[in-house]
């Protein structure tokens, strides 16, 4: 059974955390329309969908494809689901998440959209603040390229308050 998964990281810092640049932030999609390479299911090793959108780029959507190990997500199949949990790296704390909801069970046919958001400082301080919104939309079994662009099964919203 084929697994799709499209990641989107947007990236900013404090300069766009009001007014017009936070507007526009804010108006970028959680989900993209696929490329055929990504949905087609025989390619190996199968590609995630990536989209990077940067404030220093204008939020402008950049696509790339990574394998599936390089993206920060554990998939694996038990009893004919998938079970999916985005991992968190200990050091991206902020904000704080003193309980992670569980693992989402997909059967065929089934996608979750899967929301986290992180904030950095720089250790000397001399730096602005920097933030991601990390979403995460992974569907199991067979898909078409605009999958992503609907409502999912399940929504997992993790995001925090970044002040």
């Amino acid at each position: 059974m084929p697994v799709t998964v499209q990641w989107v990281r947007t990236s900013w810092t404090k300069r766009s955390r009001g007014g017009e640049a936070a507007a526009r932030r804010n108006a970028i999609p959680v989900g993209f329309a696929l490329p055929d390479e990504v949905v087609l299911a025989e390619r190996r090793p199968p590609l995630a969908h990536t989209v990077k959108v940067r404030e220093w780029e204008d939020f402008t959507p950049g696509e790339g494809r990574a394998e599936l190990r390089d993206v920060e997500v554990s998939l694996r199949r038990v009893d004919g689901r998938l079970r999916v949990l985005p991992r968190v790296d200990p050091l991206f704390g902020l904000p704080p998440r003193p309980r992670r909801p569980p693992a989402v069970r997909l059967v065929p046919g089934q996608w979750v959209r899967w929301q986290l958001n992180y904030r950095f400082s720089s250790a000397a301080g001399v730096r602005d603040w920097s933030y991601w919104l990390d979403t995460f939309n992974i569907a199991y079994g067979p898909v078409t390229d605009e999958v992503f662009l609907g409502t999912p099964d399940f929504h997992v919203d993790e995001r925090g308050p970044v002040r």
